[in-house]
C-alpha cells in the first residue's frame, strides 16, 4: 500500500472529513465527527509519515517493529507513527486504521453518531477490545478515554 492508497482508504470510511492544516503543524488530518483518527505529516523531513491510534497490546507490539514508533506528542495516548507506509503490510494497515476509525466513532456521542448517519455503525464496528460495563461506568470510562489531551474534568 502506498501513501495515495492509504489516503484513499481513510477517505472511503463513512462520514470521514479530510482537512489540511498548514503552518506550523503541516498535517493532513482524517476525522469523523470532529475527532481525529489518522493523519499524515506533509512537510519535510517527516513527509508522509502516517499516524493513528491503536490498542494497548498492539502499541507495544508495533513500537517494537522497525519503522514504527510512538507518535510525537500523542504516543502517550497510544498513537503510533509508521515511517514508511509502502513497507508496511497493506491488509494489516487497513485493519489498524479501521480499528482507529471505529474507536473514534465509539467515542462520539450517540446524538453525534446519529447526525452523521453512523448510529448502526457504532455497534457493528466497535473495537474488539471494548469491555462491557454497566451503563454509568461505561459512560464515565468512555468520556475519560475519548476526551484526549488537554481536556480534564
Amino acid at each position: 500500500m502506498n501513501v495515495e492508497q492509504a489516503k484513499a482508504f481513510c477517505r472511503s470510511l463513512p462520514a470521514t472529513h479530510e482537512r489540511l492544516l498548514g503552518e506550523p503543524s503541516n498535517i493532513l488530518v482524517y476525522s469523523v465527527g470532529e475527532k481525529n483518527f489518522a493523519w499524515f505529516k506533509t512537510s519535510e523531513p517527516e513527509r508522509w509519515r502516517f499516524s493513528f491510534r491503536v490498542t494497548p497490546e498492539r502499541f507495544v507490539e508495533l513500537t517494537d517493529m522497525p519503522g514504527v514508533r510512538p507518535a510525537r506528542y500523542m504516543g502517550r495516548f497510544r498513537w503510533i507513527t509508521i515511517v514508511d507506509v509502502h513497507r508496511f503490510p497493506a491488509g494489516y494497515l487497513r485493519e489498524l486504521v479501521q480499528w482507529s476509525y471505529a474507536y473514534t466513532v465509539q467515542c462520539l456521542t450517540r446524538r453525534r453518531r446519529e447526525a452523521l448517519g453512523l448510529a448502526d455503525e457504532a455497534g457493528s464496528t466497535a473495537p474488539s477490545s471494548a469491555v462491557v460495563r454497566p451503563r454509568r461506568a461505561r459512560a464515565a470510562a468512555t468520556a475519560a478515554v475519548c476526551e484526549g489531551p488537554g481536556k480534564h474534568r
